[in-house]
């Protein structure tokens, strides 16, 4: 992270970090343009995300947003909804609990190349289309 360039290059980098707040108490995300805060509707998975997002905005990051997963049905949605409203918290996408991606990982590939059309790699692709929408990002194609 702390070799990622300090102005636009017009590059997209993604990377997938543990939950917890080390990233950012250490400085590891001084070049972040957009923070997704991942959560699951489980009590420690929204607490965590409780406290990432206000260390995320106390740092000077704008665009910090909260991502629901594993959502399984109505109620998983509404938990996490809720208790994103009571913060202020907004959620710009939401990832349906998969079992594909249980069987991917299962037999050592990508869900992408497992099950290319399933609910979750339709719903990443949609919030990888939010994202790239409110940032005016371009997509980049590399072979």
């Amino acid at each position: 992270m702390g070799e990622l360039p300090d102005q636009d290059s017009g590059e997209i980098t993604v990377l997938d970090m543990e939950a917890s707040i080390e990233h950012l108490t250490r400085g590891t995300l001084r070049n972040v343009d957009v923070v997704l805060v991942i959560t699951e509707p489980y009590y420690r998975s929204l607490e965590t995300a409780g406290r990432i997002v206000p260390l995320a905005h106390d740092l000077g990051l704008k665009q910090v947003w909260v991502v629901a997963n594993k959502v399984r049905d109505d109620r998983d949605d509404a938990a996490i909804r809720e208790y994103c409203a009571r913060r202020q918290f907004e959620i710009i996408g939401s990832v349906p609990f998969d079992e594909n991606v249980t069987e991917a990982d299962h037999q050592g590939r990508a869900l992408i190349d497992y099950a290319g059309t399933s609910a979750a790699v339709v719903a990443v692709e949609a919030l990888v289309d939010i994202v790239m929408t409110r940032t005016g990002t371009a997509p980049t194609v590399r072979a």
